[in-house]
């Protein structure tokens, strides 16, 4: 444990497994005391045990349940995220609104209600984990890319607000992460076409990517507990891409 962040309170969101878990494990490891906020009750409540912080079973996307929120939080991280991959002309409308009200309109809420609190004390850490979506785009997957660039537009804004304040605001911008779900996208595409889950992963999903291989959670997590330190509080406004390379094309 570092302790740079012992004092600090932090709220992840999507906590319960993949990158949230990660960023919990990692700023836990600071010394902050995490609160795990996921939809998913019994994940969170893990991942809280074995970081020794507090789960928050909560639905974003009720999001009028959000809008009188107050939170006292020093560091939020913005993650949870779904993706839905569908041609614009058979995108279901009700599907896009979702990804936008999870993706945007959940954020924006829980910042709101996390600025008042960063404003007072003069500190603040807000981190939202966009994409490589949030800065390139790729076919069928319209509502996920627009909310990620939305997502961008948003932590820019909020630099630009918090900055007087010493809040900062940054996007953490991955490529494909090993997850539980893109494994599961990985094995299903590589049963469809009759090749390795290697191949899948080189030939169809990494095909920009200079370095080939999937992002490891705790490589994102890393950045993330950087972004939240002393050392990074020059940093703001800005969109860290680990994409293997994919966004230099």
């Amino acid at each position: 444990m570092s302790g740079e962040l012992v004092g600090r309170t932090a709220l992840v969101t999507g906590g319960a497994s993949g990158i949230g878990a990660a960023c919990a494990k990692e700023l836990a490891a600071q010394g902050a005391t995490v609160i795990v906020a996921d939809i998913d009750g019994p994940g969170a409540k893990r991942v809280a045990a074995a970081v020794g912080g507090h789960a928050w079973e909560i639905d974003l996307l009720d999001v009028t349940a959000l809008e009188d929120l107050r939170l006292e939080v020093d560091i939020l991280v913005n993650n949870a995220g779904v993706q839905s991959i569908n041609p614009i002309a058979d995108f279901p409308p009700e599907r896009f609104r979702m990804l936008l009200a999870l993706m945007v309109e959940a954020p924006f809420l829980l910042i709101r209600a996390a600025l008042p609190h960063m404003y007072q004390q003069g500190w603040g850490r807000i981190i939202n984990i966009s994409s490589v979506h949030g800065i390139r785009a790729s076919a069928y997957k319209s509502g996920y890319v627009t909310a990620k660039h939305a997502l961008e537009g948003l932590s820019k804004v909020t630099a630009l607000e918090g900055g007087p304040h010493g809040v900062t605001s940054n996007c953490v911008s991955p490529g494909y992460v090993r997850t539980p779900l893109v494994d599961t996208q990985i094995a299903d595409q590589a049963a469809a076409h009759g090749i390795a889950e290697q191949e899948v992963v080189e030939r169809i999903m990494l095909t920009e990517n200079a370095i080939k291989r999937l992002v490891e959670p705790e490589e994102v997590a890393a950045l993330v507990g950087w972004l939240a330190t002393a050392a990074a509080r020059m940093v703001t406004g800005a969109s860290y891409t680990m994409d293997g390379g994919w966004s230099a094309r």
